[in-house]
């Protein structure tokens, strides 16, 4: 199969796109509007970019035309809150996917707890095992989406997922995206340490 992205139209280019970049980590994004609601939306074209500054990158698509709820109340309020989606989150993570009505709280959907954030207006999801505040650092229009840099600021993680004061991926349980209505469980995890190469010193 060969695909040209010029012969194929946008929403099946997307499909495939989110069919061959797997697993992709989902950001559990935590919002407020001008006007104070909280908002809670998954997005999975998201990365960590750099961490000194310590920044991540989110990638927001257009709904009907406009910017979605996330975009409208991060350019309100300059910041927002990731929240890492764990097994017991996600079939809440999905029921919030839903195109909902901007008066819609998906925190009452969904049933999540918004807490309050140290350094940020918006909330965390207080279920989640770990929750990064970030400040918007940029914002960069590409095409049809527009990819959000946030600097993380302040991060929570649950002392249950810990072992010797690191992550550990076994008790973390992530929700990786695949592609359509696939999702995937980090179950299986392999170690394969880095070979140690020395560094050729100077030329004589």
């Amino acid at each position: 199969m060969i695909i040209d992205p010029q012969s194929v139209s946008p929403g099946a280019l997307y499909h495939w796109m989110i069919s061959v970049v797997v697993p992709r980590p989902i950001a559990f994004i935590s919002t407020v509007s001008g006007d104070g609601r909280f908002n809670v939306a998954p997005f999975s074209y998201f990365t960590a970019i750099t961490n000194r500054p310590p920044l991540l990158g989110v990638s927001i698509n257009q709904r009907g035309g406009g910017p979605k709820d996330t975009l409208t109340n991060v350019r309100a309020s300059h910041d927002f809150v990731v929240n890492i989606v764990d097994e017991t989150l996600v079939e809440r993570m999905v029921q919030a996917s839903g195109d909902w009505p901007e008066e819609t709280s998906e925190f009452e959907l969904t049933g999540l707890t918004p807490a309050a954030s140290d350094l940020v207006k918006a909330p965390r999801v207080a279920e989640a095992p770990i929750a990064m505040e970030c400040r918007l650092h940029r914002e960069i229009p590409l095409g049809d989406a527009v990819f959000i840099v946030g600097e993380i600021v302040r991060a929570h993680v649950a002392d249950d997922r810990l072992t010797d004061g690191r992550i550990d991926i076994e008790k973390l349980r992530p929700i990786g995206r695949l592609g359509g209505d696939a999702y995937t469980r980090v179950r299986d995890d392999l170690h394969l340490p880095r070979p140690k190469v020395g560094r050729a010193g100077p030329a004589a």
